[in-house]
C-alpha cells in the first residue's frame, strides 16, 4: 500500500517538476528574443494556461505576449474565447533577469505591468 502511496506522491513532484521545466524554458526562450527584456512577466490561470511576455527597465513590453499549456498543442477552449482574463488569474510575478535593479524599482515595474490590487 505504501508503493503505489509513494508513487503517485513521485508522479506529482515529477509532473510538477516537469512543468516547472517548462516555465523556466519558456521563460529562457522569450529572454533569448527580447534584447531588451529585463524579465518576463508570468501570468498563470486557474484553467492551467500560463501568459507570458518579456518587459524592459521602463516597464514597457519587450516582446510579444505568449499563451501556452504545459503538455498541449494549443491553449484551452476558454482561454480561446477570452484570452485569459485577469478574473481567472491564478498566480502572477516577474521573473527578472536584471539583478541591478533595486527593490523600489522591481516594485514599480511590477505595479505598472501586473498593476495593483487589494485583497480582501
Amino acid at each position: 500500500m505504501k508503493s503505489k502511496t509513494r508513487n503517485k506522491k513521485e508522479k506529482v513532484v515529477s509532473l510538477e517538476l516537469r512543468a516547472q521545466k517548462n516555465e523556466e524554458a519558456m521563460i529562457a526562450g522569450i529572454l533569448e528574443g527580447s534584447p531588451e527584456g529585463i524579465g518576463v512577466a508570468v501570468i498563470r490561470l486557474d484553467c492551467g494556461c500560463k501568459k507570458m511576455a518579456a518587459v524592459n527597465r521602463q516597464g514597457e513590453p519587450a516582446s510579444k505576449v505568449v499563451i501556452y499549456r504545459d503538455n498541449s498543442e494549443s491553449v484551452c477552449e476558454q482561454c480561446k474565447q477570452d484570452n485569459g482574463p485577469f478574473a481567472r488569474v491564478a498566480a502572477q510575478f516577474i521573473h527578472w533577469q536584471a539583478t541591478d535593479l533595486d527593490g523600489a524599482t522591481r516594485l514599480k515595474i511590477e505595479a505598472k505591468v501586473l498593476g495593483t490590487y487589494t485583497s480582501h
